[in-house]
């Protein structure tokens, strides 16, 4: 099986093209040691993301406090603080999966237009890019903020679709989370989904992907 009619690529951004939980978990602890509470460690973390900030805020605090009934005021003050902490911590210990550098930088010069879809907040996505010197990649990004629906939705990829000029047949989706394949579903879009990522625990090839691949460089022999 080879993609090479494509001419859209689509990634996921977080256990997808980088590894962000250590400056997640460093953002979440912050928030938590505002309030008091003990610390969460990068395992306890890892499966709250995925979703968006507000979810992985409130599953701390839920976690924490042992309260499912937090008060939506709380959540707010709480999802300031993160964002906050997070802002001061944005890149320091977050990298790019193996081979992400190289598979780009060759996508890029046989022609392909790549774009992020994430949902992570959209200001936090250029300074990761520039940071990590793969901002010259991407045509476009989109971020949890930037439309009125998020992955799954499949509004984010139609956008994207629409807005770079291509069809949903000459596009993919590619990510380690369900949230990535339901959307890549919903558009009716094919999608490729990486074993090593977050996805709450779970196994991507349980969301029926059109592929799943165990490492980013297996891109180069697809495209």
């Amino acid at each position: 099986m080879n993609f090479k009619d494509k001419d859209l690529i689509i990634f996921d951004f977080d256990g997808t093209l980088i590894n962000s939980i250590p400056d997640l978990t460093l953002a979440v602890n912050k928030m938590l040691k505002h309030y008091s509470l003990h610390r969460l460690t990068i395992e306890q973390v890892t499966p709250y993301i995925g979703n968006g900030a507000k979810p992985l805020v409130r599953r701390a605090l839920e976690y924490r406090m042992q309260d499912k009934a937090l008060p939506e005021t709380l959540l707010k003050d709480a999802y300031e603080i993160y964002l906050g902490a997070y802002k001061e911590a944005i890149c320091i210990d977050t990298f790019m999966y193996p081979g992400v550098l190289e598979t780009l930088k060759s996508l890029d010069k046989k022609g392909y237009k790549m774009a992020i879809c994430t949902n992570k907040p959209f200001g936090f996505i250029e300074p990761i890019l520039d940071t990590l010197e793969i901002t010259t990649y991407f045509k476009r990004w989109i971020g949890e903020d930037s439309l009125a629906e998020k992955k799954p939705s499949a509004a984010p990829l139609l956008h994207l679709v629409k807005e770079l000029n291509t069809t949903i047949e000459k596009s993919i989706m590619v990510g380690d989370s369900k949230n990535d394949i339901l959307a890549a579903q919903n558009a009716n879009m094919d999608s490729i989904g990486v074993s090593y990522g977050y996805n709450y625990n779970e196994n991507i090839a349980d969301y029926k992907p059109t592929l799943v691949v165990d490492e980013f460089a297996e891109l180069l022999k697809l495209f």
